[in-house]
């Protein structure tokens, strides 16, 4: 067991779109070096494209010995494995403008009831720095992305880990490989992938959200079928409402795309500026022009180096 329920993890800042942080940090603590070389070659593939490939960082761990699950997983069962040894990984609603981030939680504290994560620059003394989260907000957060959970661990630790949902892994893996098809413009293994995800565990909310969002991006009513089976099973996925809402404006059903932005806000206000500009324009549609004017606001609010600044704040005074 673990002293205070916490784990020591290195400090870490070399990171790469294929060897993300959290992979690069979970595999020093193993004593596992990762060549960052290898992960500059493979990014090559990539070329333009602005966030993490969480698969490449998990394959290369993997091709150095560790082993990995993704599986959905419960606050209570974090804390099993973080007092087994195990630095969890866990996926988070991205800060504005980002639609996910992954974080390594370092441990917990039972008495001020919040959850520590790893943040990447350490203090004078080069020590690691952690952010203490309350339970009740990681909660909230983490299950907007389905409660997702990210192990990576050597084979025999791994494997001596009892996990309440080791039958969501396989299908979550075949998530993660289909995103990195999507980014490669490779829609139908994609598409194949995400299929056989659901065959292996019909309940996956993640599979089901982004068939729904492969489906919206070639503007096919198809879409909604899959984002209200996910939200079904995830009656809290923001990104399934911002998709169902970004559909309906697409397709000028306001009330529609109103109601599901407005959904999408009541469960996190700030993970998303964008939306509130959206839901301005359809609000300025329908004259709902002091709701509009609100709605730019928040936009200018939580996007504050918007590069349109100056078009908003015009279009604020004229609505």
């Amino acid at each position: 067991m673990v002293q205070d329920h916490e784990l020591l993890l290195p400090l870490v800042e070399e990171e790469n779109i294929c060897l993300p942080l959290p992979i690069n940090v979970v595999s020093k603590y193993w004593n596992i070096e990762l060549p960052m070389a290898e992960a500059i070659e493979t990014a090559k593939k990539y070329s333009g494209f602005n966030g993490s490939i969480l698969v490449e960082g998990i394959e290369s761990a993997e091709r150095h010995g560790l082993t990995c699950k993704i599986i959905n997983s419960s606050l209570s069962e974090l804390k099993k494995i973080i007092d087994s040894g195990i630095p969890p990984i866990v996926i988070l609603p991205g800060i504005p403008e980002i639609t996910q981030h992954a974080s390594v939680i370092t441990g917990y504290d039972d008495e001020e009831k919040t959850i520590l994560h790893y943040i990447q620059k350490g203090n004078q003394e080069g020590e690691q720095q952690e952010g203490a989260i309350p339970e009740e907000i990681f909660e909230k957060e983490w299950s907007e992305e389905g409660r997702l959970l990210i192990l990576l661990a050597p084979p025999d630790i791994l494997s001596a880990v009892k996990l309440e949902n080791d039958s969501s892994d396989k299908s979550n893996r075949l998530c993660i490989m289909a995103e990195r098809e999507n980014i490669l413009k490779n829609s139908s293994d994609a598409l194949e992938s995400l299929n056989k995800a659901l065959q292996i565990y019909p309940n996956n909310s993640t599979a089901l959200h982004q068939l729904g969002s492969m489906m919206n991006e070639q503007n096919s009513s198809e879409c909604v079928k899959f984002y209200e089976k996910c939200l079904d099973i995830n009656k809290r996925s923001y990104l399934t409402y911002n998709g169902l809402g970004n559909f309906y404006l697409k397709t000028n059903q306001f009330e529609k795309a109103e109601n599901y932005y407005t959904k999408a806000i009541e469960i996190n206000p700030k993970r998303s500026a964008k939306i509130y500009k959206n839901r301005a324009y359809l609000r300025e549609k329908q004259n709902k022009n002091s709701e509009a004017k609100d709605d730019l606001r928040s936009y200018l609010k939580y996007y504050p180096k918007a590069p349109d600044r100056g078009v908003i704040e015009q279009a604020i005074r004229e609505i």
